[in-house]
């Protein structure tokens, strides 16, 4: 097979890319995300919660929620047909630590779900705790001057 007729075969075999429905869906759900926690602060806020704390609350609620409907499998069809609007806030990612584990389950709690938990946040953790104390540390040393 020839450059040209493998191009050719990858061409009929790739779908085409929808680009600007999946970013109006990926725009359209983050957004209705955004939105909910907009109202769980002026609900947490109605409740005598200062903004800190409703705020708080507001992350807590949005990774339980997250996790929950993950566990329950609706997170997962819901990414599904928003993509990348799901990804981004922070029910994205309760539903990246919750995934691993639920697939791990069957080896047990702990070299399944307590080994595999933290497969894809992890890094993230590890990294964006990093660049904080980066930042941190550079935002000192600038400070100090």
């Amino acid at each position: 097979m020839t450059n040209k007729e493998y191009n050719e075969y990858v061409k009929q075999k790739t779908p085409d890319s929808k680009i600007f429905s999946n970013c109006l869906k990926a725009f359209v759900s983050g957004g209705i995300i955004c939105v909910l926690g907009q109202v769980l602060i002026a609900v947490f806020g109605k409740c005598g919660f200062g903004e800190e704390d409703a705020s708080t609350l507001t992350s807590i609620t949005l990774i339980f929620l997250g996790a929950l409907l993950t566990g329950l499998d609706i997170y997962p069809k819901i990414a599904k047909f928003a993509g990348a609007g799901t990804v981004v806030p922070i029910t994205g990612f309760a539903n990246s630590v919750v995934s691993p584990a639920l697939e791990a389950k069957t080896e047990g709690m702990v070299l399944g779900v307590g080994a595999k938990i933290f497969t894809i946040a992890g890094p993230v953790i590890l990294y964006g705790t990093f660049a904080s104390c980066a930042a941190g540390l550079i935002y000192w040393i600038i400070s100090l001057f």
